[in-house]
């Protein structure tokens, strides 16, 4: 067939690209294997399971005519199409399973419409959180999704990332209202409709929902248009340390039952914190540990740090650690940012993979608890960190990639912990997606119908599976 005359001749494949792009399309296309390599960036050999080649080509888009353009040529010859952004994905989301065309979107950058009255926004796929941020320095506005790479935007559309604001928030899902799509056979659409950016709405389907999560199975994201929030008058962050995990989770809930609207509450069992105290330079007791974070005007801080205080006393934990002023609230949240590399400072020269698993709050006890009785009976290094305000926990997985016995321990033991999640009533992930590494225990989640609904949509969209192929399903 054509198409596959193209995996064994690359001349043949840049001479149709250029011909068939001439005169629509005037941005990079490469073929160098340096290139191409980067552009597979996924850990899906040692953590997933699954061999990756690379793409065939990498593509650099600077308009959605050019990317309508180039999955059209896709489409007519039948081959894969990869989303790229920053490729900082943790579940193999970009790997190029079978060959194809890589869409790195790095040259759309630009902020385009900002609407300061009306809190909103829209950006190009590759414009990233911290880029946008800065852009909106000096309005008054921020958005504050931080997952803890600085991932672009669209990618973090398209995984529903979240981060350690998300129980004020919400995670992107709550936040992206509108989304312009190139689907598989080229054609464009808008998600809310054209120039659309409403507070809410309830004209038909949520197609916005549909494409945020998606990780590229179902077409590129060209556009997205976020909700701002305007910056907190006062804010103000603690640190907590408690006797036993019970009594730090027991705090949160009793915190968000009174109603005060925590910005952050994140949690380290007493492995991270030492980890963080070691690779900051911190002093933190290595307990189990809360961080905290308010956001509001002065009086009402004051009322809010009241109430929090009463109820962590209450329940064992020592006397908060303040950080009010900027620079010492930028140092305490770098240093739970930071977890990844404090964790993998821990044995130098090892590999990290991080867990990603969601419980209800009354569960997060038990399966912490748990969690790490089983790390300790296999021997393994997985300091957790997570998001404790809604239940969202990861274990940094610290291993040696050239032991395979030890891999291969690891392999099970996020099993069992997905599945541990699962029989309590959790999810297999709470943030980073599904891509390679959890089909399986997707499917197991959701059960046989669900899939098949998933499925049926996928084939109605991209009946010829040409997007990021493999993935999710």
């Amino acid at each position: 067939t054509l198409a596959a005359a193209f995996w064994t001749s690359w001349s043949l494949f840049s001479n149709l690209l250029e011909h068939r792009l001439k005169g629509c399309y005037s941005s990079d296309v490469s073929f160098a294997a340096m290139t191409v390599v980067v552009h597979n960036y996924v850990n899906s050999e040692l953590f997933c399971r699954v061999r990756c080649r690379p793409p065939d080509v990498v593509v650099f888009p600077r308009c959605v005519e050019e990317v309508s353009a180039l999955a059209k040529i896709c489409h007519q010859y039948q081959l894969p199409i990869i989303p790229f952004g920053t490729g900082t994905g943790l579940e193999g989301g970009v790997g190029a399973l079978k060959g194809g065309v890589c869409f790195s979107l790095r040259n759309m950058d630009e902020v385009l419409d900002l609407h300061q009255e009306d809190f909103d926004v829209t950006v190009e796929p590759g414009v990233t959180r911290k880029a946008l941020n800065s852009y909106l320095r000096g309005t008054g506005l921020w958005f504050p999704i931080d997952p803890g790479a600085d991932a672009s935007l669209c990618g973090m559309a398209a995984t529903s990332a979240s981060g350690t604001n998300a129980v004020r928030y919400g995670t992107m899902r709550e936040n992206v209202l509108n989304l312009e799509v190139v689907l598989a056979d080229g054609s464009v659409f808008h998600t809310a409709g054209r120039g659309r950016r409403p507070r809410k709405t309830s004209a038909g389907y949520n197609l916005t929902n549909l494409f945020v999560g998606s990780e590229g199975t179902l077409g590129i994201l060209t556009k997205a248009t976020l909700r701002l929030y305007g910056i907190p008058e006062s804010m103000v962050s603690a640190v907590c340390s408690f006797p036993s995990v019970q009594a730090a989770v027991d705090s949160t809930v009793q915190i968000l039952q009174t109603g005060v609207p925590i910005a952050r509450i994140e949690f380290l069992d007493d492995v991270m914190i030492g980890a963080c105290n070691r690779f900051n330079s911190l002093s933190y007791p290595v307990t189990p540990t809360l961080f905290l974070e308010f956001h509001g005007s002065s009086k009402s801080l004051e009322e809010q740090v009241s109430i929090t205080e009463e109820i962590t006393r209450e329940n064992g934990g020592g006397d908060f650690a303040w950080a009010e002023d900027e620079e010492m609230r930028a140092r305490l949240w770098k240093a739970r940012h930071d977890a990844w590399y404090a964790a993998q400072a821990l044995r130098p020269g090892c590999k990290a993979y991080s867990t990603d698993v969601c419980v209800p709050l009354s569960c997060l006890p038990q399966i912490i608890v748990e969690t790490k009785e089983d790390l300790m009976r296999n021997h393994l290094t997985g300091p957790i960190a997570g998001h404790v305000g809604d239940g969202n926990f990861h274990c940094i997985m610290v291993l040696d990639p050239d032991d395979p016995d030890e891999v291969q321990r690891v392999h099970e033991f996020t099993e069992r912990l997905a599945r541990r999640a699962l029989a309590m009533d959790g999810t297999c992930t709470g943030e980073h997606g599904v891509g390679l590494g959890k089909r399986t225990l997707l499917r197991e989640e959701l059960g046989p119908q669900a899939m098949e609904v998933m499925q049926r949509l996928k084939a109605t969209l991209d009946p010829k599976n040409l997007m990021n192929p493999g993935k999710v399903l």
